[in-house]
């Protein structure tokens, strides 16, 4: 259609607004006809559709014309009835007092929550407990965040004398501290081994080793700022200290793995009726993929509500102010500890693309010395401790801040520096069942993932166990396979984590699988360790060590709670450039680097869980006794054989009992009377 101008004559009315393109019709009047037949053929040529090269073009005015008669019968008075209009005073009213009925309904909401609190607790204050804690928490917060988003600026105007002051003073009050800091670890350490033993000194030894080692080979040794490095170990070895030598941390820390681990069998149900009654048949593919998909579906439905930015928000700040990290850095070594390192650095995407090289190696290293939460419940159910796992996840967190920072020093000026500016991604999904639904279909190739690499892992594995035994047996040594190879590699590093030296070498054979392979792997053999050592029998079998002492397994665990291995090498360089392609160069180039900073981050955590841990009885006491006793020789008096005796004689006081087994029960109680002396009331 093309629109041309329109001509009068003395004959009539010559007409061409509109005009055929193709056939060049057009609408002429020359006998002067009058203007309704005009009219007529105009209003027919509007209706007409035409079709040029199989596009369709339709005049609109009559289209136009007849919703204008639609809106005019529409626009019509109309009167409303009497309950129309309450209804419309109704909506009026709640848009003008939106604002109160909200905070109404807030406060009939939470005093009814605070009812129930105080009647749960008045019925049973210890059942209550757990409700009470949680209670205190969120009202300790929800007042934290409200003071600080009304009053943050009359805060910082009260606290600003005393920065200034300190930052006047700084430079001796900061050698000040360090001697003070320096002091308190020797005091530590001489008054701890006095009670505990040597171990805790190897340590130790092996923290401060495992320090100079990544400051010898660190990008940029002189320009390194010690503040993040030993305020990173510092919030390591509080974080250790609360949870592995007080009663309340302990507790605290082992209730949660407890409640974790009864969350989590909740994926048995869905288990169960997809893939029958004896799903248990087929542990792995039915018992612990399940729970990855479990764990997805919650985390993504947290992601939703909210709860989980605010959880990674709180930690991170935590962090930026003891390290003096950046905001970007701490946000994702805080993210870390609850989901995956290709996941966490979602949290902030938009900033990626402007973050330095120092940042970019601690947001890799955060994603390689810390695990993910869905196969924290895989690691669970294979028998690992629940409580330790959560610990390492923590503790890891400033652990690779610390290593990252000494092993990639900072040289440029960071140019995202305000932390209130920083906004967390949130969900796409637009409500909770969304969520689930998500959350349920991203762990879809998650578990894929695993349940391939743990085939293509473990048959290349019996390969190459194949392939060095045949080498070795060409030279009378058929015992050589991968495990001894790494557990020589490796051996040197966890006998300086703490571990027994008798048991390094078994430890050693796992860093090794987890470094080449990958974690599942190494927790897989470290499960059926503890399951031989809380079976008993016999600890040697043709010269080979069935199962470790309970202190080797709890270091093992902190050193193998990482992603550091070569399979998350790929995986991170994929995932990080795909959000920040134009960080691609830096990424590969930086990435090998991150892997060797997060796995030192898990060998120190190993070594502050090391100076710590105090592991109870290694064996059962039924088993300990009856190996000792039954001996031509008299055992040495240790700890473990008094504590087992002492709970011998406890139980007959009680109950009148002795531990079953007939007369190695009897050669256990005799041999018990003469290591503590009893009366002979125990000892007729």
């Amino acid at each position: 259609m093309e629109l041309k101008e329109t001509t009068h004559d003395h004959s009539g009315v010559h007409n061409l607004a509109f005009q055929n393109d193709s056939e060049g019709v057009d609408v002429v009047n020359p006998k002067g006809l009058g203007d309704n037949s005009q009219r007529i053929k105009n209003s027919q040529t509007k209706r007409t559709v035409h079709t040029n090269q199989e596009d369709e073009y339709i005049n609109i005015e009559s289209d136009l014309h007849e919703n204008n008669h639609d809106s005019v019968d529409d626009e019509q008075p109309r009167l409303k009835g009497h309950l129309e209009k309450k209804y419309d005073k109704a909506c009026e009213f709640c848009k003008k007092h939106k604002t109160r009925i909200r905070h109404v309904i807030y406060g009939i909401l939470i005093i009814g929550y605070l009812a129930v609190v105080i009647a749960a607790c008045s019925l049973n204050f210890q059942r209550a407990l757990p409700l009470f804690i949680i209670t205190v928490l969120a009202i300790f917060f929800i007042c934290w965040d409200f003071l600080i988003a009304k009053y943050e600026d009359k805060i910082a105007a009260f606290f600003s004398p005393g920065e200034r002051y300190l930052e006047k003073q700084w430079f001796w009050l900061k050698w000040v501290l360090c001697a003070a800091f320096v002091i308190t670890i020797i005091c530590w350490l001489i008054f701890d081994t006095a009670k505990q033993g040597s171990r805790q000194l190897i340590s130790f030894g092996g923290l401060v080793m495992y320090v100079f080692l990544m400051f010898i080979f660190s990008k940029h040794p002189t320009r390194v700022v010690w503040r993040p490095v030993f305020s990173g170990i510092g919030m390591q070895f509080i974080l250790g200290l609360l949870i592995l030598r007080t009663k309340v941390g302990f507790d605290v820390f082992n209730w949660l793995g407890i409640q974790v681990q009864t969350f989590l069998e909740y994926s048995d149900t869905g288990a169960k009726f997809v893939f029958g009654e004896k799903y248990t048949d087929h542990f792995f593919a039915f018992k612990v993929l399940p729970i990855v998909v479990f764990f997805s579906t919650v985390m993504s439905m947290l992601y939703h509500v909210g709860f989980m930015q605010w959880l990674v928000g709180k930690v991170g700040w935590i962090m930026q102010i003891f390290m003096a990290t950046t905001p970007v850095e701490s946000l994702v070594a805080a993210g870390n500890i609850f989901v995956g390192q290709t996941e966490s650095p979602l949290l902030v995407r938009p900033y990626l693309p402007h973050i330095t090289k120092s940042e970019l190696h601690a947001v890799m290293t955060a994603g390689f010395s810390t695990i993910a939460g869905s196969v924290l419940g895989a690691y669970i159910s294979f028998g690992v401790s629940a409580s330790h796992l959560l610990t390492a996840s923590v503790m890891s967190a400033p652990a690779s801040l610390a290593t990252s920072k000494l092993f990639w020093p900072e040289t440029e000026k960071p140019k995202v520096t305000l932390s209130s500016g920083l906004q967390m991604a949130k969900g796409e999904s637009n409500n909770l069942l969304e969520a689930a639904s998500q959350g349920a279909s991203t762990s879809i190739l998650l578990v894929a993932n695993i349940a391939v690499n743990l085939i293509s892992f473990l048959a290349l594995l019996a390969f190459l166990d194949s392939a060095l035994s045949w080498v070795g047996n060409l030279f009378d040594y058929p015992q050589l396979n991968f495990e001894n190879i790494c557990a020589y590699v490796f051996m040197p590093f966890s006998f300086m984590m703490g571990v027994d030296w008798e048991d390094s070498f078994i430890v050693g054979g796992l860093l090794g699988y987890k470094t080449f392979f990958n974690e599942f792997v190494a927790y897989e053999r470290l499960s059926k360790l503890i399951h031989n050592r809380e079976k008993g029998g016999s600890m040697y079998i043709n010269g080979v060590k069935q199962y470790m002492t309970v202190r080797s397994e709890v270091i093992a665990t902190y050193a193998l709670c990482g992603f550091a291995n070569f399979g998350s090498l790929g995986l991170v360089i994929g995932g990080l450039t795909s959000i920040a392609p134009s960080k691609k160069k830096e990424i590969a180039g930086g990435a090998f680097r991150a892997m060797i900073a997060g796995t030192v981050a898990c060998f120190m955590t190993a070594c502050v869980a090391g100076m710590l841990a105090v592991p109870g009885v290694e064996v059962p006491c039924p088993i300990l006794l009856g190996n000792a006793f039954n001996s031509t020789d008299f055992p040495t008096n240790s700890t473990e054989l008094v504590e087992c005796c002492q709970q011998l004689f406890t139980s007959i006081n009680h109950s009148r009992e002795i531990f079953p087994g007939g007369n190695d029960s009897l050669s256990s109680w005799k041999g018990c009377c003469r290591i503590l002396d009893r009366p002979a009331f125990h000892c007729t």
